[in-house]
């Protein structure tokens, strides 16, 4: 019979024997790779010392290919909960020293507690991937694993926010985890997701291709659209997502967080009264705009190397977080296409999910021209974006800074969508197209030199100009530049009780 002394160093010992994972070797390989080990990202993205750990010494329940003889507590998954600035979230990491971080039953019942515990708490999830995929030796039962993981992914979805970052390799069904979240985060030369990998590529289709140009964080980041964040190392993701946790509630049933605003709110910008330039086609950066305006010029931009033409991030205003989406006349004169619809589609439906009031910025010529626009289906993938605003009930305040053309204006979260407040510039265009190809179609080519011209600013006098669309009252308010900031704060005081439900319905059918 053990004494009370021998029960606790037996525990101690036991502890000690999990939190080495895969040993002393693996664990110096791992650094040598510069990646830091499961444990030290956990320890590191969490407020100190508010880890609480789970499932410590859960082992594998597998004895084929003598798999009995070889377990290790913990089994290479590494779960529990903390808080990131105070605020509770639950946290699961792959740990890569231990059978590579594949997945085993034992593995999958421990992330599936994590996440059932999430769910009834109404707190985050954050999973730190780092995985050689399924566990082979456990068959069906690993893939079962992953389908049950899935499974509480997709009924997670708009409950509690859902975060991934990729921090080593991620393959096969590892990948569709990730995929069902709302945000990933990769690391650049470190992190990959691919369904399949280089070799089953090379022998199907022939293709050559690295881990990297496949599945790398810039891959994913700039031609995919898979991932929304990539960063230099392990440390600046686990900041980059405490950063990203300060913008966001830890359920739906609840307001995002506020911090105190030491901005001043009626601070008025006179750089902003030059910042459009007076001749319509000259570009300008919309993030300048963004930048000038929002509580100590601090814009969290999500998905910045991606269908650049549009920009969507978190920022505060008067201390409350806020969603942006806005054109970027920098970038392909801010047109919409299929992959900036997409983009921003998401981006509005996760921020209706959580509450978080979205403030859009148009300055949008229409819709890209050309046949592969349309054989890709702009049609369809244009209507997302539509849809998403039409559908979202949290306070809409829309502020048009020039351009706003065609069926884009009425897709960039127009007044008659559903947006509560919409402002627009003295250099405001609201029409149906630009005054050149109007005047084509209206005079068919009959007008030319002089009366071409005056025919011309006539209609961009009568037409594309603000006061119109303001004598019908589809905007709000003609608001000088240098008052931005002040005026959307005001608006998002207004709405701040805004209380709107649609239709009842099981889900509606967006044109996926």
């Amino acid at each position: 019979m053990m004494t009370l002394e021998e029960s606790f160093k037996d525990l101690e010992k036991r502890n000690n024997q999990a939190e080495l994972g895969g040993g002393i070797e693996k664990i110096e390989k791992q650094h040598k790779a510069g990646r830091d080990t499961a444990r030290e990202r956990i320890l590191a993205l969490l407020d100190a010392q508010t880890f609480v750990e789970m499932d410590k010494l859960v082992t594998h329940r597998c004895s084929d290919f003598g798999m009995e003889k070889n377990k290790v507590l913990g089994d290479g998954m590494i779960t529990g909960y903390g808080k990131i600035d105070g605020r509770l979230v639950f946290v699961f990491a792959q740990d890569f020293t231990v059978f590579g971080g594949t997945m085993s039953r034992a593995n999958a019942d421990k992330v599936i507690k994590v996440m059932d515990t999430a769910m009834k708490v109404g707190a985050p999830v954050i999973g730190l991937n780092d995985s050689g995929g399924a566990r082979i030796q456990e068959g069906v039962e690993s893939l079962a694993g992953y389908a049950d993981i899935f499974y509480r992914n997709v009924m997670s979805s708009g409950v509690i926010p859902q975060i991934s970052a990729i921090m080593g390799p991620c393959a096969g069904g590892a990948v569709y985890s990730p995929a069902m979240t709302d945000f990933i985060f990769m690391v650049k030369e470190s992190s990959y997701m691919f369904v399949t990998g280089p070799e089953v590529i090379k022998t199907v289709t022939h293709e050559e291709v690295t881990m990297d140009e496949l599945g790398g964080a810039m891959t994913h980041n700039s031609k995919s659209g898979v991932a929304h964040f990539a960063a230099d190392n392990d440390e600046q993701v686990l900041m980059m997502i405490r950063e990203l946790m300060s913008f966001l509630p830890s359920n739906n049933m609840e307001d995002p967080p506020t911090q105190p605003c030491t901005d001043d709110v009626m601070r008025q910008d006179e750089t902003l009264q030059t910042l459009i330039p007076a001749d319509p086609n000259k570009p300008y950066d919309m993030k300048d705009l963004i930048t000038t305006v929002v509580d100590n010029h601090n814009f969290f931009e999500v998905m910045p190397y991606y269908a650049q033409n549009i920009i969507i991030g978190f920022a505060r205003l008067s201390g409350k977080p806020i969603g942006i989406v806005a054109n970027q006349p920098a970038y392909l004169a801010g047109v919409l296409d299929i992959d900036s619809a997409m983009k921003g589609a998401r981006f509005v439906r996760f921020c209706d999910c959580f509450n978080i009031p979205l403030i859009t910025f148009v300055d949008v010529p229409g819709f890209l021209p050309g046949t592969n626009q349309e054989f890709g289906g702009i049609i369809k993938h244009g209507a997302k974006l539509l849809y998403a605003f039409a559908e979202a009930t949290v306070p809409k305040i829309t502020l048009i800074t020039r351009k706003a053309y065609g069926g884009a204006y009425d897709v960039m979260s127009s007044k008659h969508i559903g947006a509560d407040v919409n402002f627009v510039y003295p250099t405001g265009e609201i029409a149906v197209m630009g005054p050149e190809g109007a005047v084509n179609i209206i005079h068919k080519g009959r007008l030319e030199g002089a009366e071409r011209t005056a025919a011309v600013d006539e209609y961009r006098r009568t037409f594309a100009s603000p006061y119109k669309a303001a004598e019908l009252g589809y905007v709000d308010e003609i608001i000088y530049p240098k008052q931005t900031r002040i005026k959307l704060i005001q608006a998002l005081e207004m709405t701040q009780n805004k209380s709107k439900t649609n239709p009842p319905k099981k889900h509606g059918n967006i044109p996926l």
